[in-house]
């Protein structure tokens, strides 16, 4: 017998199809009717070979917390590259970036 779970986006638009709202619920997580300011949603699409993308965020979304959504998005990708190939090397670069990323847009202080 299979599990299955379901993760549920509802998003509430304008009268332009801007996100005003996002709420999520993550059963299994213990997530039910959570708001969220952003979500970026990566599919990868095993007959194409591609990467589908969703990108949304409310128009009251801040620009400084996208900046650190950005910068924690790309801490998480550098992880789950490592777990998920063991390309230890890559990750570190890529947590790297995101170090200089973080400096260029002044979330964090540069050390010397």
């Amino acid at each position: 017998m299979t599990q299955k779970t379901d993760i549920a986006l509802r998003i509430d638009l304008d009268e332009n199809k801007v996100p005003e709202t996002i709420f999520w619920d993550a059963q299994d997580g213990g997530v039910k009717n959570e708001e969220a300011s952003a979500v970026f949603i990566s599919i990868w699409d095993l007959k194409a070979k591609d990467t589908l993308r969703i990108d949304l965020w409310t128009k009251e979304m801040s620009i400084d917390d996208m900046k650190r959504f950005l910068h924690q998005t790309l801490l998480s990708m550098a992880d789950t590259l490592e777990r998920a190939t063991n390309e230890e090397e890559m990750a570190i670069d890529m947590r790297d970036f995101a170090k200089y990323y973080a400096e260029k847009l002044e979330l964090i202080t540069k050390k010397s």
